[in-house]
C-alpha cells in the first residue's frame, strides 16, 4: 500500500541525508521525495512516499522519530491531505498536431513555460493521479523528456 509520510525535521545540514540512508540501510524503497522550509526557516518538512505493510510502515515511523534533527512524524495515508505533484513535460511539437496540444493543455489547466519550434514544454500541477493521466494523454504526440516533483502533501485545515 501507497503511504505519505510528513517528517519535519530541523533545517539542518545533512538532516535529508539521515533520512535517505535510513531508509536506504533498512531496505525500504521511497518512490518520491520532496523537502523545503516550512513558515519557520529553522524547520524543513520532507514528504515521503513509499510502499509496505501497515506494520513495516510503523516500524519506518519509528525509524524516522529516532533520527537526530526529527520534530514530528505523521502518517498523511489515512488522514485528510491535501497532495500535489509538479510535472514539466516537453513534448514535440508539429504544425499538424499544435491545435491538438494547445486543446489538451487547456483541459488539464496547464500552462506553456516555453516553446521552440519543434518543441513545447508544459507545467500540470495536481494529484499524483491526474500528472499520470496527463503523461499518458501527450505520449501520443511525443514525449522528449519529463521532470516531476514527486508528492508533496499538507494535512488538510480544519
Amino acid at each position: 500500500m501507497k503511504h505519505i509520510i510528513s517528517v519535519l525535521v530541523e533545517n539542518k545540514f545533512g538532516s535529508l541525508n539521515r533520512v535517505a540512508a535510513m531508509f536506504s540501510a533498512r531496505g525500504f524503497n521511497l518512490e518520491s521525495i520532496s523537502i523545503g522550509e516550512t513558515e519557520d526557516t529553522e524547520i524543513s518538512r520532507m514528504t515521503i512516499v513509499t510502499r509496505g505493510e501497515d506494520q513495516i510502515i510503523s516500524q519506518v515511523l519509528k525509524q524516522l522519530n529516532r533520527l537526530v534533527d526529527t520534530i514530528k512524524v505523521t502518517d498523511l495515508t489515512r488522514q485528510p491531505h491535501v497532495e500535489r505533484e509538479l510535472l514539466l513535460m516537453t513534448l514535440k511539437l508539429s504544425k499538424a498536431q499544435q491545435h491538438e496540444i494547445f486543446e489538451l493543455i487547456t483541459v488539464f489547466k496547464g500552462k506553456v513555460v516555453d516553446i521552440k519550434q519543434k518543441s513545447i514544454t508544459i507545467e500540470v500541477i495536481g494529484t499524483p493521479d491526474k500528472i499520470n493521466t496527463t503523461i499518458d494523454i501527450f505520449r501520443p504526440y511525443g514525449i522528449k523528456e519529463i521532470a516531476r516533483s514527486g508528492a508533496v502533501a499538507i494535512h488538510r485545515g480544519e
